[in-house]
Parts: structure tokens; C-alpha cells; sequence
């Protein structure tokens, strides 16, 4: 299958202005101003194929935003190559933006004061998109959405799930074959974020639409993708299928537990029988214990628990992206 997205030995690196305080220092930066590098991507390379779905992971600046920036055109590389659709998304920014869409679930693309519909209006304009299919893509999208409804409703008064789906409706009115997704499910609640899921699986799968998505939440990558790169400080530490990635790293859940009283962790010692077990005090009474679920289940450690000590609540978490990168290194 043909390689849609292509970038090879990519870095970016951003120049920043170092301020110092005081009045020697305000005359100082003037004269002799300071700057300091900061490498977000260092030597990139991967290839994505028409249709995949990619988990692009890492921590908090590790440099995914910016390569979204970089691949859309937005961002110019200090070296190395980019290919999107096999044209630089530089050169040929208002080209490739009519085969792509991009979501940032922290700024939306839609008029804030004005009803939803409106704004996908403007952009049946912009992207020159003809009556017949922006009305058949607004009803095939708001009722796969379930979001009808609010079309006619500012977007300032919208709640958020309903935000981020009119932004994804807005993102795919032109009919993109590549949806980047930067964070879609931030914020949301599980019932949106599994709307959000099942949208983006049915459209890769009836559309074909390639979707390079970054995200903080393991159940989106779980769920959606066919292919993970992980990456941390802006260089590639893993790349390849998510089974893999399960199979070698994903292996512990978090079970956080609050006690009704104090415990140190050597009067757990009861739990001795389960391998693979991590523990560590989080206050007085709470305590966080990372299990391998692919040896016991969560049942097996709670009654154990139930039996031994007196609990007061626990609740059950997937690790975090930053948990898997700290497995990865």
C-alpha cells in the first residue's frame, strides 16, 4: 500500500529568548541578547500508509504538536524532509489542505459567538465544497454524532463533547483522506469519548480515511490504532503495531486503594503470593498498586485485601502514556 505521509531524518528546533531580571541584566539582554535551543523533534523518520490509524505517543512536550504543525505546513523543519501526498506541505500548503483535516482539542476551529452551522457554512465556502454533499456530509456526520441538535446552538454555550464534535464535523466537510487528531478526547466523559471512537473507526473503515492521531488516553490507543510510534523528547523510541506495544509494555493497571486506617507497606506482606506486584504509599491512607493484569485479576488482589485490611474505596486506571514511556526507556 502506497505511503501517504512521509518524513525522513526531520529535526526542529525552536529559538528562545532568555530574559534575566534586574536593571543590569534588562541593559544586558538589549546589547548582547540571549537565546537558548530547544530540540522538539530530533531526526524523525517513519512512513504512514493510506488508511492506518497511528498512535503518535509520548509525554508533554515531547514534540507531537509540532510535528502535526511541521506535516500540515504550518511549521517549516530546520532540516530533513517531508512528504504529504508526495509534496512538500510547505510549498503546497493550500493544496494539501484540501485533502486534509485537522481537530485541536484545545482550540477550536469554529466561530465562538456564531451557531455551529454557520461556521460550517464558511468553510463550504472556503474549501468551495458544493451544496449537494456539505448537506448530505452535515446530516451523514450530526446523526453519526448525534449532534444534530445543537448545530443552531452558539458554539460558546455548547458543552464540550458537543464542541469537539462539530469540530470533527468541520474538519471532514471537505472530504479529507488524512484526519489529524491532536487530543480529540481531552476533557471529555467516557460516553462522548467512546462516540468519538466509534465515529473515527467507521470512518477509516467505510472512507478509508488515514488518521494520525496524538492523545494522552491509552483507551484511545487501544481502541483505535493499527500502529504506535512512541516518542519522548522529540526522538522515536518505538515504532510498530499495537499488539506489540501491549505484549512488551501495557501489562500493568493501576488499583488505587484508601484505607480506613494507616498501613505501611511491610503489613501487606499478605499479597507476598502475587508476582509482579508494585506498591507505593501515596498519603496515610492510600496506597497505589500496579498489578500485572495478565497474571492476576483485580478481583483476586481486592478480596485479598478485603480479607486483610479495612478498605474504604479503590478505584481502577490504566497507566498513563507517561507510565508506558517510563516502561519503553
Amino acid at each position: 500500500m502506497e505511503n501517504i505521509i512521509e518524513i525522513t531524518n526531520v529535526r526542529k528546533i525552536y529559538r528562545t529568548y532568555q530574559k534575566k531580571s534586574g536593571l543590569k541584566n534588562m541593559i544586558k539582554n538589549i546589547i548582547y541578547p540571549d537565546f537558548k535551543d530547544f530540540i522538539a523533534v530530533d531526526d524523525m523518520s517513519f512512513c504512514i500508509r493510506k488508511g492506518d490509524i497511528v498512535g503518535y505517543i509520548g509525554p508533554n512536550g515531547a514534540g507531537k504538536s509540532t510535528t502535526i504543525k511541521m506535516l500540515t505546513g504550518i511549521l517549516m523543519p530546520n532540516s530533513g524532509m517531508i512528504k504529504v501526498f508526495g509534496k512538500d506541505p510547505l510549498k503546497y500548503r493550500k493544496e494539501n489542505s484540501k485533502h486534509i483535516g485537522v481537530v485541536f482539542g484545545q482550540k477550536s476551529q469554529l466561530w465562538w459567538d456564531i451557531p455551529a452551522i454557520e461556521s460550517l457554512k464558511l468553510l463550504k465556502e472556503i474549501y468551495k465544497v458544493s451544496d449537494c454533499d456539505f448537506k448530505d456530509r452535515v446530516e451523514e456526520y450530526a446523526d453519526m454524532l448525534q449532534v444534530k441538535e445543537f448545530l443552531n446552538l452558539p458554539v460558546r454555550q455548547m458543552s464540550l463533547g458537543q464542541r469537539m464534535k462539530c469540530d470533527l464535523i468541520a474538519a471532514l466537510i471537505h472530504d479529507p483522506s488524512i484526519l489529524f487528531l491532536d487530543e480529540p478526547t481531552i476533557g471529555l466523559d467516557v460516553a462522548t469519548k467512546d462516540r468519538l471512537r466509534e465515529f473515527i473507526l467507521e470512518l477509516n473503515r467505510t472512507k478509508k480515511v488515514t488518521v494520525f492521531l496524538t492523545t494522552h488516553d491509552m483507551q484511545d490507543v487501544e481502541k483505535l490504532c493499527n500502529r504506535v510510534i512512541l516518542i519522548n523528547h522529540g526522538r522515536m523510541l518505538y515504532d510498530g503495531d499495537l499488539e506489540s506495544v501491549k505484549e512488551k509494555y501495557i501489562r500493568y493497571r493501576n488499583l488505587k486503594v484508601v484505607f480506613n486506617k494507616t498501613y505501611s507497606i511491610d503489613e501487606l506482606k499478605f499479597l507476598k503470593d502475587f508476582q509482579d506486584l508494585r506498591i507505593q504509599n501515596l498519603d496515610d491512607k492510600t496506597m497505589l498498586i500496579q498489578y500485572n493484569y495478565k497474571l492476576y485479576s483485580v478481583t483476586d488482589i481486592v478480596s485479598c485485601l478485603l480479607k486483610n485490611t479495612e478498605v474504604a474505596d479503590f478505584s481502577i486506571k490504566d497507566l498513563e502514556i507517561e507510565d508506558v514511556i517510563k516502561e519503553v526507556c
